[in-house]
């Protein structure tokens, strides 16, 4: 016999059939399940709620805020849309090793890399990334490809403004990867900033 039928048999009868018939549902309710239990347990989880409700709102005014994150406030860790690094000299410094496509796990790295030549130098090694496209369609953000890259040439950047109605807007070619080269003007201030510093 269960525990709880004696219980039930205190407020039900027996019927003509012999099944029990409960006459009195409230009294088997109150004991197994209090209602001022339920409210008390709404009430406390209400409270949490309520006293949000009045605290200061704490939020980044973007995108109205100042400088060119427009007021949104990154970690330095943040995985946003990559970047190709040119080395000191403006040369890329992908290689085209496909390194960084093989240790994509969604695939989603397509190269072609071509040769440098003595006229046309792209890169400092002997080939360069012809083709270099990410579709950011899916992509996971997972930094595989930063960990393997041997030279350092694609990070993350901290672009975060991706999202789009048009899926095709979001297979990114090198040229909206790649950082811009230096200018003559940065060229001739570095290496004045580097003697001035050893100075």
């Amino acid at each position: 016999m269960h525990e709880s039928e004696p219980q039930w048999r205190s407020a039900c009868q027996a019927g003509a059939s012999g099944r029990i018939e409960c006459t009195c549902y409230t009294v088997v309710y109150l004991k197994h399940m209090s209602i001022v239990k339920n409210v008390a347990a709404i009430a406390k989880g209400m409270s949490v709620t309520l006293g949000e409700m009045f605290k200061p709102t704490e939020v980044e005014n973007y995108p109205d805020g100042p400088g060119p994150l427009r007021g949104a406030k990154l970690q330095e860790r943040f995985r946003g849309k990559h970047q190709l690094q040119r080395d000191e000299n403006g040369l890329e410094k992908c290689v085209a090793c496909y390194l960084c496509a093989a240790a994509c796990p969604s695939n989603c790295i397509y190269i072609e890399a071509a040769d440098n030549t003595a006229e046309v130098r792209i890169s400092s090694s002997e080939r360069y990334a012809k083709v270099y496209n990410i579709d950011y369609n899916r992509c996971i953000f997972c930094g595989y490809c930063v960990e393997a890259c041997p030279t350092d040439a694609i990070t993350h950047g901290h672009g975060f403004e991706l999202a789009t109605l048009n899926a095709t807007t979001l297979v990114m070619r090198k040229e909206d990867l790649l950082v811009p080269a230096p200018s003559a003007t940065d060229a001739i201030a570095a290496p004045k900033a580097e003697a001035n510093a050893l100075a």
